[in-house]
């Protein structure tokens, strides 16, 4: 099935200019073949990856199914974390964004119980949470349930791995059945397919799972970074290596005329393409490129799509993309014609796992790198101007400079602090001066890397199993997974390794809570056992 544009299916005008607002061109594989049928009703069980737009495919139906005059409950999605539940809840926000009487609230462990029973006394009609929290609000009847149209599971084998399959059907148990069900999953393993038939309604599985694909013979690296600092990122990599044509691959339309923006503000000649200009505009920008007048080009996907041009030097995924085919059909900008070329991806923390997955689907090593420092872009600029002028000396026809040069060392200067002041000149003109204070706001945002030490009073013989506890410390404190070391169970209690800057928060909210329906006690550990 091709991927379908957004004006192509029978969405309201709310939402297409929500969904115009985001920047999307296009639909991604799994919204192409689900969301028809989920607006229809039909009850899925989606197999797909974070990353691949399936917050909207789910979305999007919800927003467009919500009766807006009535403030009943009407739709319930449930998230194995805290930080997808908060991400989930913006999203749809977002494209509720046009729709004034939509409200969405995420719940989670973590955050006052009370101030979320005081939101849902008002009005909600779509609610975003973790099992045990949702579970909480049911048992106190603060979720009033009998008005709910909707069920959605994202990301099901993350909740499975975390032990919430009780939690999952005990909250099932108490909603409606005449409801829409819908069950998304990275993964497809049996138990989750049984699971979902059994609560579902002929659900039809749609799976949109990458075609293995080669990568070309790129050189290709990947930085991990936050979101704010890419910018800077691509401006040191840009002064390092000096391309004579990059790309630079973003998302979303409005991304493309941010970044243009920001870059030309820095002094770049660079000008963006999105599906939004006009032919003519496209073919202007194109031309500048070809001929030279702009080096850099900011582009989408769908923008890109057919371009012929061979000096393509590096290119830059600004964005990681939201399908491995993308990745590869970018990348193939480069090391055209027998070149070579570079490829250089920027990795949020939420981004991570998508680079393991391109990994996988197109047999090829990313290399990590290092965030390029201070000291690596003056080397690079050394580099770049050792090599500049031995091509100037082979050139010859120096005449002019010649003269210039003789007439200052007449004036008694010194020949080694005349080419130390015009190295100093060049670098300032290159920017260099701009790019310290990056370095600065990282070194202080530095963390102490020292590991603090939990103990938790439930072990094994209690039922309790590593994943409970991840769980717990998941939703009900709002640290991350990543931020969780070792978890060492004995037969009556556990110990969990955590950075040691959590561990009073972590106390704090996990202490006095349930643990698969066991209240804990959890301190502070001073030894290991």
């Amino acid at each position: 099935m091709d991927k379908l544009k957004f004006e192509e299916i029978n969405l309201s005008d709310e939402i297409k200019k929500a969904v115009s607002d985001m920047g999307f061109e296009e639909m991604t594989p799994i919204q192409s073949k689900a969301i028809p049928k989920l607006l229809q009703g039909m009850d899925i069980i989606g197999q797909a990856q974070t990353g691949t737009g399936k917050t909207a495919t789910f979305g999007i139906p919800i927003v467009e199914r919500i009766k807006e005059k009535d403030r009943s409950l009407q739709a319930m999605v449930l998230c194995p974390t805290r930080e997808l539940s908060i991400q989930v809840a913006e999203e749809i926000k977002r494209l509720a964004k046009y729709k004034k009487d939509i409200f969405v609230l995420p719940i989670y462990g973590g955050q006052p119980i009370n101030r979320q029973i005081k939101a849902l006394k008002k009005g909600v009609q779509i609610v975003v949470g973790t099992p045990g929290r949702i579970i909480d609000h049911i048992r106190r009847k603060t979720l009033k349930l009998e008005n709910i149209n909707m069920l959605i599971l994202d990301e099901a084998d993350e909740m499975f791995d975390m032990g919430f399959r009780d939690d999952i059907e005990l909250i099932i148990s108490k909603l409606p059945e005449n409801r829409q069900t819908i069950f998304f999953s990275a993964t497809m393993p049996k138990e989750i397919v049984n699971f979902a038939k059994s609560y579902q309604n002929k659900p039809e599985i749609i799976r949109v799972v990458p075609k293995e694909l080669t990568a070309p013979r790129v050189e290709q690296y990947y930085l991990e970074l936050k979101e704010h600092m890419k910018t800077e990122i691509l401006s040191r990599l840009l002064d390092i290596h000096n391309p004579r044509l990059s790309i630079v691959f973003c998302n979303t339309k409005k991304k493309v005329d941010e970044l243009t923006i920001e870059l030309q503000g820095r002094g770049y000649f660079v000008d963006g393409l999105h599906g939004d200009l006009k032919q003519t505009q496209r073919d202007k920008v194109m031309e500048k490129f070809r001929t030279g007048n702009i080096d850099i080009l900011v582009a989408t996907d769908v923008a890109a799509r057919g371009l012929d041009i061979d000096d393509v030097d590096v290119v830059f995924n600004y964005d990681i993309p939201q399908d491995e085919e993308y990745y590869v059909h970018r990348i193939g900008r480069t090391a055209r014609a027998g070149r070579e070329g570079m490829a250089f991806s920027f990795v949020t923390s939420k981004d991570r796992h998508r680079i393991k997955v391109i990994e996988r689907y197109t047999k090829t090593k990313i290399k990590r790198m290092a965030l390029p420092t201070i000291e690596d872009m003056e080397e690079g600029q050394v580099h770049l101007l050792l090599g500049k002028i031995k091509r100037e000396m082979e050139k010859g026809k120096l005449e002019k400079y010649e003269s210039m040069v003789k007439q200052i060392l007449e004036e008694n200067f010194n020949p080694f602090d005349l080419a130390v002041v015009l190295l100093k000149l060049y670098f300032k003109r290159n920017r260099l001066s701009e790019h310290v204070k990056l370095d600065m706001v990282d070194n202080k945002a530095k963390a102490s890397g020292e590991i603090g030490r939990i103990y938790i009073n439930i072990g094994k013989k209690k039922g309790v199993s590593p994943r409970h506890i991840l769980g717990a410390l998941i939703n009900e404190t709002g640290i991350s997974k990543k931020e969780v070391g070792d978890i060492d169970m004995y037969d009556k209690f556990t110990f969990v390794d955590i950075p040691l800057e959590y561990t009073d928060m972590v106390i704090r909210n996990l202490n006095k809570k349930r643990i698969k329906g066991i209240r804990v006690s959890v301190e502070l550990a001073n030894l290991r056992p």
